[in-house]
């Protein structure tokens, strides 16, 4: 890293702590949530937030998006809802002057620099299918036109895991396409004290606005500036490969509770969210530790386990603490 690099890494640190404080003043506690979401922000990652009702995740999202000073769209995802609501539609217009008749796009929710899905999983595959173009490519495609998506740009989707009625369950590939899945629980005694004091007085906090679109776009290039050593990538790509059961000779409990592994992405992911948090950290490389403090919301939703594990009553993210207390990094 230049001399540059580091200072802008300096600078990063104290905004972040800024970034974390005017965020605390709407939403009480959630700290490990708070710091995924922003990891993947700045990696240029979206994220799948899972967790019941009424735990302000839409409120915190639009908390990120106002302190980021950022564009912010939500999309109530409905089983009525049709591709074109998120990307956009061409209407036709008549021109007053000449008389012609031409389409115009008239751009969508889509179009915004965070995008809000809520509860993703209410609507058919097919409305699903809508945002993947937009998820990976940055851009969306309408009436034979390539529109692209203004920078920086991240989905942020949420799903109620109680529920399970009326839903459709998103396909493993859209699933990859999100950085991590961060699982928003309970606030603790104090913390709902705290809430129910806030939430029921006349008192509104307003966060400040801490930094812009450009300013964001150049920490999303720092962080890929950062460097990171090669027996770091070995325990990421590592701990990814563990996951899989069809290895050559996998561990016993993943070859029972596995149907399939994580992919390549997964070992990309951990990899940029180790460097991410440690710039956030103030430290200018990644550390193994760094990796596994991002393991499990990189991870959760990449291992699809089997029929044995569900007898067993184990889910994914017991799978992964076994995984991370016995995979060793290389010396």
């Amino acid at each position: 890293m230049t001399q540059s690099d580091l200072q802008a890494v300096e600078n990063l640190t104290g905004a972040y702590a800024t970034l974390r404080s005017e965020i605390g003043k709407v939403i009480v506690g959630q700290t490990e949530v708070v710091e995924q979401l922003l990891i993947a922000l700045l990696s240029n990652g979206h994220c799948l937030l899972v967790g019941v009702p009424g735990l302000a995740k839409t409120l915190l999202i639009s908390t990120v998006a106002q302190v980021l000073h950022l564009k912010f769209s939500r999309i109530q995802f409905t089983p009525d809802l049709m591709p074109s609501d998120i990307t956009g539609t061409d209407i036709l217009e008549e021109d007053h002057t000449t008389g012609k008749r031409m389409f115009r796009f008239v751009k969508g929710p889509v179009f915004a620099n965070i995008v809000l899905a809520d509860e993703i999983n209410r609507t058919p595959p097919k409305t699903q299918a809508a945002l993947l173009q937009a998820m990976q490519e940055h851009e969306v495609t309408a009436g034979g036109e390539t529109y692209a998506l203004e920078e920086p740009f991240f989905v942020l989707a949420t799903q109620n895991p109680i529920e399970q009625e009326g839903t459709y369950p998103l396909p493993e590939a859209q699933l990859d396409r999100f950085m991590f899945n961060v699982y928003v629980g309970y606030p603790n005694a104090a913390e709902e004290n705290t809430i129910v004091k806030m939430t029921t007085s006349a008192a509104t906090a307003t966060p400040e606005k801490v930094v812009d679109a450009d300013t964001i776009r150049s920490l999303q290039q720092l962080v890929r500036r950062v460097p990171v050593s090669d027996h770091v990538i070995s325990y990421a790509v590592d701990l990814v490969r563990a996951t899989r059961p069809h290895e050559q000779s996998p561990l016993p409990y993943v070859k029972d509770w596995v149907s399939w592994g994580a992919g390549p992405r997964a070992s990309q992911f951990l990899v940029l969210g180790a460097k991410c948090r440690a710039i956030l950290e103030g430290r200018p490389t990644p550390a193994i530790e760094d990796v596994r403090a991002v393991a499990r919301p990189v991870l959760r939703h990449r291992i699809v386990t089997s029929f044995s594990a569900e007898a067993d009553g184990v889910g994914t993210i017991e799978i992964i603490e076994r995984l991370l207390a016995d995979v060793k990094a290389k010396e």
